[in-house]
């Protein structure tokens, strides 16, 4: 087996990848493409993925991009285990129904709240008006209020059931990305805090590993905040 991930592990669904392949054992060697330098623009990564975007694979010399398709592919040719995404097509399509709604229902909000709120200031050095960021705040507290009521508290411990999958790595992941525009979803949402600590604690070292970056940034960040 020969799989190169080309992943930034600020990337939401470059540090779900990394987690997956390094929970299931999985033989691959990580090639790091530093989005906030731009490597992502250069010629070079750009014969890799037209797109220019993280994350993406290499498997015996197919390369790959959008982390759904990647993990569909990944399972179609047995790489990914059964458990973390079904063959069983009633309990496959439950965890495709929540990767459809992710992209749109959880991805998007989150990701334009900490994009207006912490990315773009350091990016263009001015700050964004209050009345922007409040606007992106409400949209993902209500993402997360829809996931917290509709997909999570449906009496079972995970998304799709009693058994994590791959579906609990991407929320995951995804809602770690606010923590570093200061606002936590566990600290808010109770039925959130229960499922993302159980979804760490089986993914972990590993989930902890990909998360090593983004702590540090929060921490850097929580430093700076008590010294004003």
């Amino acid at each position: 087996m020969s799989i190169k991930l080309y992943c930034d592990l600020m990337s939401q669904p470059s540090r779900t990848l990394y987690i997956l392949l390094k929970t299931i054992k999985c033989d691959f060697e990580t090639k790091l493409v530093d989005l906030r330098k731009g490597q992502h623009f250069s010629d070079e990564f750009t014969k890799i993925n037209k797109i220019q975007r993280v994350p993406v694979i290499e498997h015996n010399g197919f390369i790959l991009s959008e982390s759904v398709a990647i993990v569909n592919y990944l399972s179609r040719e047995g790489i990914i285990p059964d458990n973390l995404y079904p063959q069983d097509s009633k309990k496959r399509a439950r965890v495709e129904e929540f990767l459809e709604w992710h992209h749109i229902g959880l991805r998007l909000p989150c990701s334009m709240y900490f994009r207006v709120k912490q990315l773009d200031p350091i990016i263009t050095g001015k700050q964004p008006e209050a009345k922007t960021v409040a606007g992106y705040e409400n949209r993902m507290l209500q993402s997360l209020d829809t996931f917290s009521t509709k997909w999570l508290n449906q009496g079972h411990d995970f998304l799709c059931g009693n058994t994590v999958t791959v579906a609990d790595l991407f929320a995951a992941c995804e809602l770690e990305q606010p923590r570093m525009a200061g606002y936590d979803p566990k600290e808010h949402f109770p039925a959130i805090a229960t499922w993302a600590k159980k979804v760490q604690q089986h993914f972990n070292p590993y989930y902890d590993e990909g998360h090593v970056i983004v702590n540090k940034v929060i921490n850097k960040q929580k430093k700076m905040s008590s010294k004003i």
